[in-house]
C-alpha cells in the first residue's frame, strides 16, 4: 500500500487546540436566520446519548438540527493513520448546484444546441436597451403570463421589459425588440419541446418501466452490506461490535454533506413574477470589480472544434495537484464569445454522460480527450466505465443514467443500433447525436431526416433528462488534500481581503466573509468556482477517526456510547435489528472537506435521526429546516425549479440542488443555521432537510440512529419512497417483526404494538385487494382463500407457498417500485421477477396478459406468514403492550369489590406488577400496604407458629456477645413476649382494614391462652397425681403461645426434676464415663435435687471410685517401664466403674500394639526357620516391623531372637556392599546398585554386540552408507567400553580407531584438542579407566550368590544378583573359544580388543578373561614397554571423600585430631542400656565390653557362633591367620605352563599398576598380615575364590585365588548358617519377654547394635574401609547428614 505524507495534527483546528475557532455567538448571520441551539450537557447527562437525545428532543425538533458540545473531559484521540488514508473527491461547480442557475443553464444549453442543429448559430445574446437580453428569464416571464400568444394580445411585452429590469427611459422599440427576440430564439424551441417533449417523455417512460412521476433511478445511497466492503469479510464489524459493546460501525452518508452559507438579500422584485434569479441578470460581458479569478491568467481550459463538443473541459491536469487548482473559473470573456453558436464560457454546467455514470475523467481517452468510435469516428463522449470501486467511495457518485428497456439487453457500443427499431444494418442512414453518441436511422426519426446535418442532437437531448451529478476528482491523502485546500483558500481570499490600518496588514477572513461568499458563488450565472468534497468514504475501509475496539482494545473512548461505530447499535436503538450492516447508515461515512465544499439539501434515509462529529478542522455551517416544514420546504423547491421537478420527480433524493435559505423564508419555510466546529456533534432529527458548507479544511464523521420514537417516521419514510421507487435502505417490516421477536420488553411493546398494528392492517388489506383481483377473474376454488377439502368448479391455476426463509434483499424486492416484499411477495417464474401486492399483476413481469398475471400457474404468491400466524404475532406484541393497563385494571377492580381486600390477592398483584418491567403508577403504594400488611402478619406469626426453641437459641446469641446489647436485646424480647401484645395485634388488624387467616388464628390463640391458665392452676395444687408426660405436655402447650406465662416457668422446674429422677435411674443398669457422671451430679444439684435422694448418693460414691481407678491408671501409663499385668487389671476393672475414656482407650491402645507386636515377632521368626526358603519372609517387611518397635517402651518376647536374625542377614548385605565397592553405603542403597550393575552389564555383554571393522560415528560421517540411505540399516553403532550410541563428545583412538565417549574417560571438552592423539585403555593398558565403584569378580558374586538359601530372610537383591550373574556367565561361556591359548593368532587382535573393550566396560570383573586379553595383545600388538600386570582386582578410582572431622581440620589448619575445638571432636561411641523386660526387675547393666576384633581377612565377628568344621577363630590381635587350602579350578597345577603365554608373569617383568595397585604377582601364596598395609587393593577386594569355568585351557590354579580366599569363604558361610545361640530365649517362654536368667549384656545383640549404628557411618570409603580392615582408624559415629549425602552420591 502506497503511503501518503502524514497529517501533522498540529496544524489542524482540534479541540481545546489554539488553533481552534472560539466558540462565539452570532450576531445577524447571512438571510437573517435564527441559531439552532446548542446545547452542553454535564458529564453525568452525557453518559447516556439516547437518554440525553430524548431529553433534548422537544427543543431540537423545533429547529431540525442542533449542536451538542461534549463536556471537557471527553476528548476522544484522532485513531485514523493518515498515511495509508486515501480518499477519492467529488468536483462541485459551486453555480451548478444552484436549483435556478442549473436550470437556466440547462434550458440555455438545450437551445444552441436546438439553433445549431438548424443551422443558426446563437453565437451571442441578443442585445435590447445595450444590455445582453438573459432568454431564460425571458422565457419564463412569458410562461407565468400564459405564453407568446396571450402576451401578444394583451401586450405584455413592457411589463415583461419591467420584469427584467430594463427600467427608466423606456424606448418605442422596446416591445418590438423583445418579441422579436423571443419570436426569433425562443418561440421556434418552445414549439417543438410541445410537439417532441411527449415523445421523449413516452420512451423515458417505456425505458424506466412504468410512469415517469415516480422516478426509477437508483438513488446514490448506502447500501447493504451485500454490496460494500463490510460484506467482504466474514466476520462482520457490526456483530462484532453489538458483542462487544458495539464496537465498530460505519458512518452515514446524508448527515455528513458540506454545508451551505449565505448570501446578500437581493431587492425583491416590484412585479408579480418572481424571477429564479431576482438578483437581476449580470451581463456576460461585465467585468468584475471586486473578484478576480484564482487562474484567470491561466485557465486551464480545453476548447474543441466547432463541431466537438459545447462543453468545456478541463485539461488533463492532474487532479490531485494542490497547487494549481483549476477550481475557480470565472468569465472575463467579451460579449461575441460564442463560437459555433455554442456558449463559450461557463454558463453550462461541464457535464458528460460519462460523469453521469461515474466514468473516470478521460485518464484512459486519447491525447486529445477523445476516443475512438465505431467506424474510426472520434467520439465526443468520453468512454463508458463501471461506476468507480476506488479508494473511498463504493457507489456511484452521482445518479446514474436509467437503463434502456426498449431494445433489451444492449450488445455493442452506444451508436451501433438504432435506439428506436434496435436494428444494427444501414449503417449510413444512421444518425449519431452529438451529445450523448446514440443512433437512430433517419426514417425512424419523427418526421424522418432525408439529409445529414452536420451537427444533429437526439430529440431526447433537445429536450433534456434532467440528469445531474457530481464528477469524481482526484485521490488524495489528508496531507496532500490540507494543503490544497489551504492553497484554495488563501489564493482565494488574499485580494479580497480589505487592507486593516491597525494590524498593518490585510485583514483575515472571517466566517461571515466565508458564509456570504459562498452564497454569492452558488446564485451567480457567470461564475465558476469548482471545489473538491471527500464524501461518503467507508469506515470499513478506511477506517473511522473513533478507536475501535478491534484495534484499541485498551482505549476507554472504543467503547464510549458516543462513539459513532457504537451508537447505531445502542440498546435503545432500533437498528440493532438489522441483520446486516448498512454503509452510511449503521456504519460511519467519513467527510473530508474544503472551502465551499457542500452538501445540498436532503434529509436521511428513511427519515432517521443522524450524528455527526467533526474531529478536527474548520468550521463547517449546517442549515436546517424542522421535520414539521418538509411539506413547505418541498413545496417551495418544486415552485423555484419546476423544470427540474418536471423532468426528475426524485429530485431531492439526489443530494445535488441547493436553493437559497432567503428563497425558501420567502416560502414561509422556517429555516435555522448553526457552526459545527472540532469536537461537536450534530444531530438531524427526524424529516428535518438539512443542508451546509465548509469554512476549510476539516474531517467529520457521521451516521444515523433510531430511537423508539423514529418509529412513526421510518414507516412514513418507506411509503415515500415507494412512492417514488426509490430503493430503501432495509426492510421496515422485517426491522419490525425481528424487534418483536428479539426483545420482548413491555417497553419495547409500547412502540412496537402501534407499529405491528399498522403493518398488520397494511398487510391484510394488500393481501384482500390482490385477491379480489385474482378470483375477478373467473368463480374457482382458490387454494389461498377457500378451506381445504371445499373444491368445487375450476381448481386455482396460480402458485402459493409459505416460506419463512431468509433472503437476500434482492429477492423479495419489488421490480417495479423496489420495495421490499417482506411480508409477501409475488413472483414470475418466467422472468423471476420479484412484484409487491401493490404492483402484482397489475404491472407487466412477462408477455402475459393481466388475467393470465393473476391466474396462470406461471406466477407463485407467496407468505411469509399466513394471515392467523401474523395476528398471532401482533397480537402477542399487543397484549404485552396493554399488561401494565390490565395490571392497573385487577387493581381497581379488587379494591372497589371488598372493603377488607384479601392480603393474598394484593400480594399477587405486587408480585404480578414486580414481574411487568415497566413503571406502574399503582405499584409503589400497593407495596407500601403490603409491606405493612407483612409486618402485622410477622408481629403475629411470633405467637402463632414460631417455636419457643428458636427464641432460646437467640437468646444464647445475644449472651456471647456485648452484656450491654444481650441485657438490651432480653429487655425488648420481654416486651415483645407479654400476653398483652396479641390483644393489640387484633385491634391493629382491625384498623389497617385487611383479610388474612393469621388474624382469625390469633383470636383463637387467646381464648385458648386463658384456657391453659386454668389447667396449670388445678394441675399444680397435687402434682404427685400426674407423670412427667402429662406434665411436659402442659409445658409444650404453654410455649406453644410464645408468649410470657407465669405458670410455665413452675411446670418447667417440677418437669426437670422428674425427668432427672427417671434419668438417674435409667444410668444405673447402663456403663458411664466419669466425666458424665460428675455432669449428672451437678445437674441434680442444679436442679434442687436434695442430698438425701438415693440416686444422688449412688453416683457421688461411684464418682469416688473412678477418680481412684483414673490415678492408678494414669501412674502405671506414665511408668518409664510399663506394668503390663496391672494394666491388664485395670482394664478389666473399668466395666464396672465410670472412668474416662480417653484413659481407658490409652491403656487398651498400649495392649493392643503390645500383643500385635509380639503376635508379628513371632510369626516372623517361625517362617525364617521355614524349610522352604521361598516362604520365608522378604527382609524389608521383617525390618519395618522391627522399625516400628520404637515406639513401644519395652520389646516383646522374641525381639532379641529376630535382631539376631536380622543382623545375620545384614551381615550378608554388608558382604555384598563390600563386593561393590560400596561399604560405607546405607544397606538400601545395595539394590539400587546392583540394579544399575545389571542394566549397564546387559549393554557391555550383550551377545548380540559382534565384532566389527572401526565405524565412524553418524556425525562424522561425510556421506551416507548406500545401505543406510535405503533404509537396510537396522540398529545403530555402538562405541566405547560402555557399548553405547554415539552421544556427547567423541574421541577415536589412534591404534584401534574406537571411538570413546569423552564422558566414560573422564576427558572433558576443554582439555583435549582436535589434533591431540589418543590411545585407548584397551591398547595401552597403561591409561586408567576411569572407575566410580570397585567391580566385583563373577567368582565372588557366585560364591556370595550361594549363601542365599541359607539366609533366615528372602533378601530383595536376589533377582537383581541372578540377572547379574547369569548374564556374565553367558558372557563367560560365549567368549570361551576366544580364551584358549593354543589357538590365538595375531589375526586376532582386533577380536581380542573388542572382546576386552567390552570385558572392561562392564562393572563385573572377569579376571581371567581380562588378564588374558591384555597379555595377548601386548604379545601381538604391544604398546607399553613391559608387558601388563595380572589383574586381581579392580577398584574405584574416585578419590577418597574427606570425612567431616576432615573438612573441619583442614579448614582450620589442624593436622592431629586431638588438636580440635571441643565442640568439633567426635562424640566417643556408647551403648544405649536396654531396658529390662522385667518390670520389677532392679539389676544395673554389666560393663560395656570391648568390641571384638576382626582377624585379617575375615568379615565376620569372633563371637558370632560358627559350625563345628569351622573351628574356632581366636580373638587375640596378634595370631595369624589360618592358610586355607588352594580349592582345585580344573587346570593342570603347572605354573610354567601358564608363562609361556603370559611373559608378564615372569618375576623380573612383574611392575606395580596404576590402577589396580598390586605390586606383587598372585601365582604364589601369599600370608596376608597385618603388616601388609602396603597393599591396599589386597585389603578392599572379596575374599571369595573364583570359580573358574571347567573347560577353560589348563592354567596355573593360583592364577587368580587369593591365598586367603578358601578362609573368607568358609568364614562366610558360618556366618550363612549359624544358629542362634542355646542361651537365647525361646520367644514364647514369657507372654511378657521377661528374662529372668541372665544378668549381664549380651555380647551377640551389643555386637549388632554396634555394627546397626557403624553401618551408617558416614564420610567412609574404600581406602578408608581398607584402612579400617587393617586395624588403623576407628568407626565413625552416626551421622544422618553424611549418610544422605553418601547415598545421594552413590545413586548418581
Amino acid at each position: 500500500m502506497r503511503r501518503a505524507p502524514p497529517l501533522d495534527m498540529s496544524t489542524v483546528e482540534r479541540r481545546g487546540h489554539p488553533l481552534a475557532v472560539r466558540e462565539t455567538t452570532k450576531r445577524v448571520r447571512p438571510h437573517g436566520l435564527q441559531e439552532a441551539p446548542t446545547f452542553r450537557p454535564t458529564e453525568e447527562e452525557f453518559k447516556d446519548p439516547m437518554a440525553y437525545i430524548r431529553k433534548i428532543g422537544p427543543e431540537g425538533r423545533k429547529y431540525g438540527i442542533c449542536k451538542i458540545i461534549p463536556p471537557d473531559s471527553w476528548n476522544p484521540s484522532f485513531a485514523i493513520d493518515t498515511e495509508k488514508f486515501h480518499f477519492r473527491t467529488r468536483r462541485q461547480e459551486l453555480n451548478s448546484v444552484e436549483g435556478s442557475t442549473r436550470t437556466n443553464l440547462n434550458y440555455l444549453d438545450q437551445l444552441s444546441k436546438f439553433h445549431k442543429q438548424h443551422g443558426m448559430n446563437l453565437n451571442r445574446f441578443p442585445s435590447v436597451d445595450k444590455r445582453p437580453l438573459d432568454l431564460y428569464k425571458l422565457k419564463k416571464a412569458v410562461e407565468t403570463r400564459g405564453g407568446f400568444e396571450r402576451v401578444c394580445k394583451l401586450k405584455k411585452w413592457a411589463e415583461i421589459g419591467r420584469d427584467l429590469g430594463y427600467s427608466g427611459k423606456i424606448m418605442s422599440s422596446l416591445s418590438t425588440s423583445l418579441k422579436n427576440s423571443y419570436q426569433k430564439w425562443l418561440h421556434p424551441y418552445e414549439e417543438y419541446l410541445r410537439v417532441a417533449k411527449p415523445g421523449v417523455q413516452q420512451q423515458l417512460e417505456f425505458e424506466y418501466g412504468g410512469p415517469l412521476t415516480p422516478s426509477p433511478a437508483n438513488s446514490p445511497m448506502k447500501r447493504s452490506h451485500q454490496h460494500t466492503p463490510s460484506s467482504l469479510r466474514g466476520d462482520s464489524p457490526a456483530i462484532r461490535a453489538s458483542v462487544a459493546l458495539n464496537s465498530s460501525l460505519k458512518e452515514s452518508e446524508d448527515n455528513e454533506k458540506p454545508i451551505p452559507t449565505s448570501e446578500p438579500i437581493r431587492p425583491p422584485v416590484s412585479s408579480g413574477f418572481t424571477a429564479v434569479n431576482s438578483g437581476g441578470f449580470t451581463p456576460v460581458n461585465l467585468t468584475p470589480s471586486s473578484f478576480q479569478a484564482v487562474n484567470s491568467a491561466n485557465p486551464a481550459l480545453k476548447w474543441e472544434p466547432a463541431n466537438g463538443t459545447s462543453t468545456p473541459q478541463q485539461s488533463g491536469e492532474s487532479s490531485s495537484n494542490t497547487k494549481n487548482t483549476p477550481e475557480y473559473q470565472t468569465s472575463t470573456l467579451p460579449p461575441n464569445a460564442l463560437s459555433n453558436g455554442h456558449i463559450s464560457n461557463p454558463l453550462k454546467r461541464t457535464i458528460s454522460h460519462d460523469s453521469l455514470n461515474g466514468g473516470l475523467s478521460g485518464t484512459e481517452n486519447t491525447p486529445n480527450g477523445d476516443s475512438e468510435g465505431p467506424n474510426g469516428r472520434r467520439s465526443k463522449r468520453q468512454r463508458k466505465e463501471p461506476p468507480p470501486t476506488v479508494v473511498g467511495s463504493h457507489m456511484s457518485l452521482m445518479r446514474p443514467l436509467v437503463p434502456r428497456m426498449s431494445a433489451g439487453p444492449r450488445k455493442g457500443k452506444p451508436g451501433e443500433r438504432c435506439e428506436n427499431c434496435g436494428q444494427g444494418d444501414e449503417n449510413a442512414s444512421l444518425m449519431i447525436c452529438d451529445s450523448c453518441e446514440c443512433g437512430y436511422h433517419q426514417n425512424c426519426l419523427h418526421p424522418p431526416i432525408k439529409s445529414t446535418a452536420r451537427d444533429w442532437h437526439c430529440p431526447r437531448c433537445l429536450v433534456g433528462t434532467g440528469e445531474f451529478g457530481f464528477e469524481e476528482g482526484g485521490i488524495y491523502g489528508l496531507r496532500q488534500f490540507q494543503e490544497k485546500a489551504h492553497n484554495f483558500k488563501e489564493s482565494y481570499f488574499a485580494p479580497k481581503m480589505p487592507f486593516d490600518p491597525v494590524l498593518n496588514r490585510k485583514r483575515n477572513v472571517t466566517e461571515d466573509d466565508v458564509e456570504k461568499e459562498f452564497w454569492r458563488l452558488v446564485e451567480s450565472i457567470t461564475e465558476t468556482v469548482e471545489v473538491e468534497y471527500g464524501a461518503d468514504i467507508h469506515s470499513t475501509t478506511h477506517g473511522s477517526g473513533f478507536p475501535d475496539i478491534e484495534k484499541h482494545a485498551l482505549d476507554p473512548y472504543s467503547s464510549d456510547p458516543w462513539n459513532l461505530n457504537i451508537l447505531p447499535l445502542h440498546p435503545e436503538s432500533l437498528f440493532r435489528h438489522i441483520k446486516s450492516d448498512i454503509s452510511g447508515m449503521t456504519v460511519p461515512w467519513l467527510y473530508v472537506g474544503m472551502c465551499f465544499s457542500t452538501f445540498c439539501w436532503h434529509n436521511e434515509d428513511h427519515w432517521t435521526y443522524s450524528a455527526n462529529y467533526q474531529h478536527f478542522g474548520a468550521t463547517k455551517t449546517w442549515y436546517g429546516i424542522p421535520g414539521a416544514d418538509a411539506d413547505r420546504f418541498e413545496k417551495a423547491m418544486k415552485e423555484a425549479v419546476p423544470e427540474l421537478f418536471e423532468q426528475q420527480p426524485d429530485l431531492l433524493f439526489q443530494l445535488v440542488t441547493l436553493l437559497p435559505p432567503d428563497q425558501l423564508k420567502k416560502a414561509g419555510v422556517n429555516v435555522y443555521a448553526l457552526d459545527q466546529r472540532a469536537g461537536q456533534f450534530v444531530v438531524t432529527f427526524p424529516q428535518a432537510y438539512h443542508a451546509g458548507f465548509n469554512h476549510g479544511f476539516n474531517f467529520n464523521e457521521a451516521v444515523n440512529f433510531a430511537p423508539y420514537d423514529w418509529e412513526p417516521y421510518g414507516g412514513a419514510g418507506v411509503k415515500r419512497l415507494q412512492e417514488f421507487r426509490r430503493q430503501p435502505c432495509f426492510s421496515h417490516d422485517e426491522l419490525l417483526l425481528t424487534a418483536a421477536a428479539r426483545d420482548t420488553t413491555i417497553k419495547t411493546a409500547k412502540w412496537l404494538a402501534p407499529a405491528l398494528e399498522r403493518l398488520r392492517d397494511r398487510e391484510l388489506q394488500q393481501r384482500q385487494e390482490f385477491l379480489s383481483r385474482h378470483m375477478s377473474y373467473n368463480d374457482h376454488y382458490c387454494k389461498v382463500v377457500d378451506e381445504p377439502g371445499a373444491e368445487s368448479g375450476v381448481r386455482c391455476g396460480m402458485g402459493f407457498e409459505s416460506d419463512d426463509k431468509d433472503l437476500l434483499d434482492k429477492e423479495y424486492q419489488c421490480s417495479f417500485c423496489k420495495a421490499f416484499s417482506y411480508l409477501s411477495r409475488y413472483q414470475c417464474n418466467k422472468s423471476g421477477k420479484i412484484m409487491c401486492l401493490l404492483h402484482a399483476g397489475t404491472y407487466e413481469c412477462c408477455d402475459a396478459g393481466e388475467e393470465q398475471r393473476h391466474t396462470s400457474a406461471d406466477h407463485t404468491l407467496r407468505y411469509r406468514f399466513t394471515e392467523e400466524a401474523l395476528r398471532n404475532t401482533v397480537q402477542k406484541v399487543i397484549d404485552r403492550a396493554d399488561m401494565p393497563r390490565a395490571w392497573q385494571e385487577k387493581l381497581d377492580k379488587a379494591l372497589e369489590d371488598d372493603e377488607r381486600p384479601s392480603l393474598k390477592l394484593m400480594r399477587s398483584l405486587v408480585t404480578e406488577g414486580e414481574r411487568i418491567p415497566y413503571d406502574l403508577p399503582g405499584l409503589p403504594a400497593l407495596k407500601e400496604f403490603v409491606d405493612r400488611c407483612n409486618e402485622w402478619v410477622e408481629e403475629a406469626m411470633n405467637y402463632i407458629t414460631r417455636k419457643q426453641q428458636n427464641r432460646r437459641k437467640n437468646e444464647r446469641v445475644w449472651r456471647k456477645g456485648n452484656t450491654a446489647k444481650a441485657a438490651e436485646l432480653e429487655e425488648r424480647d420481654r416486651e415483645l413476649r407479654k400476653v398483652e401484645n396479641i390483644h393489640k395485634l387484633i385491634a391493629e388488624a382491625d384498623r389497617i382494614s385487611f383479610d388474612c387467616p393469621e388474624i382469625t388464628t390469633l383470636r383463637e390463640r387467646a381464648e385458648a391462652i386463658t384456657a391453659f391458665q386454668s389447667d396449670v392452676r388445678i394441675a399444680l395444687l397435687d402434682p404427685g397425681v400426674h407423670t412427667t408426660q402429662e406434665f411436659e405436655d402442659l409445658v409444650e402447650t404453654g410455649k406453644g403461645f410464645n408468649v410470657d406465662i407465669p405458670e410455665v416457668e413452675k411446670l418447667e422446674k417440677v418437669v426437670k426434676q422428674m425427668k432427672w429422677n427417671d434419668q438417674a435411674r435409667d444410668m444405673r443398669i447402663q456403663p458411664q464415663s466419669l466425666s458424665d457422671v460428675e455432669a449428672f451430679i451437678k445437674e441434680g444439684i442444679d436442679l434442687g435435687i436434695p442430698e438425701t435422694n438415693d440416686y444422688l448418693q449412688h453416683y457421688q460414691e461411684q464418682k469416688v471410685k473412678g477418680e481412684l481407678w483414673e490415678s492408678k491408671a494414669n501412674e502405671l501409663i506414665g511408668a518409664e517401664t510399663v506394668h503390663y499385668q496391672q494394666l491388664e487389671a485395670l482394664s478389666s476393672q473399668a466395666s464396672s466403674l465410670p472412668v474416662s475414656r480417653e484413659t481407658l482407650a490409652a491403656i487398651d491402645a498400649i495392649l493392643t500394639k503390645q500383643r500385635e507386636a509380639h503376635r508379628q515377632i513371632i510369626s516372623m521368626y517361625e517362617k525364617s526357620k521355614d524349610p522352604d526358603f521361598k516362604k520365608r519372609p522378604k527382609y524389608k517387611a521383617v525390618r519395618d516391623v522391627l522399625d516400628s518397635l520404637s515406639e513401644l517402651n519395652s520389646k516383646p518376647a522374641g525381639t532379641i531372637d529376630l535382631e539376631k536374625e536380622i543382623k545375620r542377614h545384614e551381615d550378608w548385605m554388608r558382604q555384598g556392599k563390600k563386593l561393590f565397592g560400596k561399604a560405607n553405603a546405607p544397606l538400601h542403597i545395595l539394590q539400587s546398585h546392583m540394579v544399575l550393575v545389571r542394566d549397564h552389564n546387559e549393554y557391555c555383554l550383550d551377545l548380540q554386540d559382534k565384532p566389527r571393522m572401526p565405524v565412524e560415528p553418524a556425525s562424522r560421517e561425510q556421506t551416507p552408507v548406500d545401505d543406510d540411505a535405503q533404509g537396510l540399516k537396522s540398529t545403530r553403532d555402538v562405541f566405547c567400553i560402555c557399548r553405547q550410541p554415539e552421544a556427547g563428545m567423541m574421541i577415536e583412538c589412534e591404534l584401534c580407531h574406537e571411538w570413546y565417549h569423552g564422558k566414560c574417560l573422564k576427558i572433558a571438552r576443554g582439555k583435549i584438542k582436535e589434533d591431540d592423539k589418543y590411545t585407548c585403555p584397551i591398547c595401552d593398558y597403561r591409561v586408567k579407566i576411569p572407575r566410580d565403584a570397585a567391580r566385583p569378580k563373577l567368582e565372588d558374586l557366585q560364591d556370595w550368590q550361594s549363601f542365599i538359601p541359607s539366609l533366615p530372610f528372602q533378601p530383595e537383591e536376589e533377582d537383581v544378583l541372578e540377572d547379574i550373574v547369569s548374564t556374565a556367565q553367558e558372557f563367560r561361556d560365549f567368549i570361551r573359544p576366544f580364551t584358549n591359548p593354543m589357538m590365538a593368532t595375531p589375526e586376532d587382535v582386533t577380536t581380542q580388543r573388542f572382546y576386552l573393550r567390552k570385558i572392561e566396560g562392564a562393572d563385573i570383573l572377569l579376571a581371567f578373561e581380562t588378564n588374558f586379553f591384555r597379555q595377548e595383545l601386548h604379545k601381538w600388538a604391544p604398546v607399553a614397554p613391559e608387558p601388563p600386570p595380572i589383574l586381581e582386582n579392580s577398584l574405584s578410582t574416585r578419590k577418597p571423600r574427606p570425612t567431616k572431622q576432615q573438612k573441619m581440620m583442614a579448614q582450620l589448619g589442624i593436622d592431629d585430631p586431638n588438636d580440635l575445638p571441643q565442640q568439633f571432636k567426635t562424640k566417643q561411641y556408647t551403648f544405649k542400656s536396654r531396658k529390662s523386660s522385667d518390670a520389677h526387675s532392679s539389676k544395673a547393666p554389666q560393663p560395656l565390653q570391648p568390641a571384638p576384633q576382626f582377624p585379617k581377612g575375615s568379615d565376620t565377628p569372633n563371637s558370632l557362633p560358627h559350625s563345628g568344621s569351622s573351628g574356632t577363630v581366636s580373638s587375640s590381635r596378634g595370631n595369624s591367620n589360618r592358610v586355607p587350602q588352594p580349592i582345585s579350578t580344573g587346570h593342570p597345577d603347572s605354573a610354567n605352563s601358564y608363562s609361556a603365554y603370559f611373559p608378564a608373569l615372569s618375576p623380573q617383568s612383574s611392575q606395580p599398576h596404576e590402577e589396580y595397585g598390586n605390586p606383587s604377582p598372585p601365582f604364589t601364596w601369599q600370608n596376608r598380615s597385618l603388616h601388609h598395609s602396603h597393599s591396599p587393593g589386597l585389603v578392599n577386594s572379596p575374599i571369595f575364590g573364583p570359580v573358574t569355568p571347567g573347560s577353560a585351557p589348563p592354567l596355573d590354579p593360583g592364577l587368580f585365588s587369593p591365598s586367603n580366599h578358601h578362609f573368607a569363604a568358609s568364614t562366610l558361610r558360618e556366618v550363612a548358617t549359624a544358629e542362634p545361640s542355646d542361651s537365647l530365649a525361646s520367644p514364647m517362654r514369657d507372654s511378657y519377654g521377661h528374662n529372668h536368667t541372665g544378668s549381664g549384656p549380651n555380647m551377640d545383640s551389643i555386637f549388632a547394635e554396634f555394627t546397626a549404628d557403624a553401618e551408617e557411618n558416614p564420610g567412609r570409603n574404600e581406602a578408608g574401609e581398607a584402612l579400617e580392615g587393617l586395624g588403623l582408624v576407628g568407626v565413625n559415629q552416626d551421622d544422618d547428614e553424611s549418610s544422605r549425602r553418601l547415598s545421594e552420591e552413590f545413586l548418581n
